[in-house]
């Protein structure tokens, strides 16, 4: 099982990734990692989300956008639910790139708003030490305007 782990400047955030559920976005989100487009970036937005990506890097991604948006549909959808993780894109659905977000709690609303947001990650259930950073990150965000991913990698 491959993860995604986020060494930050407030800890490290282990990310399962979730092939099964949507291959191609993980596929993408690989290439990025192993690019190493993440390594220095920082986390800029906290409400009930966290988010990162390239927004504000200077950093172009060379890979292109995600051409199909892989959330699952009624039975099929795996929720954004707190610890999630899915591509950030505009209310246009098939046009994700490489914005990513962390829920901080159960938001079904995701689930369907603009085509849907894909999951395609998760912190591990029973990882508090992730959970930890996650939250701290939330704080971090709010009152120093950024965190900062030192790198990210694949394991």
């Amino acid at each position: 099982m491959t993860h995604l782990v986020l060494d930050t400047e407030l800890g490290t955030i282990n990310l399962q990734l979730l092939p099964e559920i949507a291959p191609q976005t993980v596929a993408h989100i690989t290439k990025i990692v192993n690019s190493k487009l993440y390594d220095g970036t920082c986390f800029y937005r906290s409400d009930f989300v966290i988010q990162f990506g390239l927004h504000g890097s200077g950093r172009a991604n060379p890979h292109g956008d995600l051409v199909v948006n892989e959330t699952g549909k009624g039975p099929d959808v795996t929720p954004n639910t707190r610890g999630t993780v899915s591509v950030a894109h505009f209310d246009v659905p098939d046009c994700g790139g490489s914005e990513l977000f962390i829920n901080l709690g159960d938001n079904s609303h995701l689930d369907a708003a603009y085509g849907g947001f894909c999951v395609f990650a998760q912190v591990p259930n029973g990882d508090a030490a992730s959970f930890e950073v996650v939250d701290a990150i939330a704080q971090g965000v709010k009152t120093k305007g950024k965190v900062v991913i030192r790198s990210a990698t694949l394991r």
